[in-house]
């Protein structure tokens, strides 16, 4: 079991935090596996900046999920934004499905 933290929009952790959305679509750079904890840190992008790494911090609120099933795939289009643009082609996307820690 690893411990994995990645950053996620307000927007989305709000989803998340309310149960109302109950998995994660990322792209396919880093080894997740059921079982492992995925830790979302929200952070927030200034002016719209998704692409600009200056212009996000943290808010320093956090959600632990428990990995269930993994499914990937390279054969989605499911974001042209530049700067994951690269990432997406090399490593294709991962859906995780996000369970309860307990």
């Amino acid at each position: 079991m690893h411990e994995i933290h990645k950053k996620i929009s307000p927007e989305y952790f709000e989803k998340i935090l309310s149960g109302e959305k109950t998995f994660e679509y990322r792209v396919n750079d880093f080894a997740c596996e059921p079982g492992d904890i995925l830790v979302l840190e929200e952070w927030i992008y200034e002016n719209g900046s998704d692409s600009d790494a200056s212009q996000r911090h943290p808010t320093g609120r956090t959600l632990r999920k428990k990995v269930g099933y993994v499914g990937r795939t390279s054969a989605f289009d499911w974001l042209d934004r530049p700067d994951v643009r690269a990432d997406l082609e090399k490593c294709g996307a991962q859906i995780i499905s996000l369970l309860d820690e307990n």
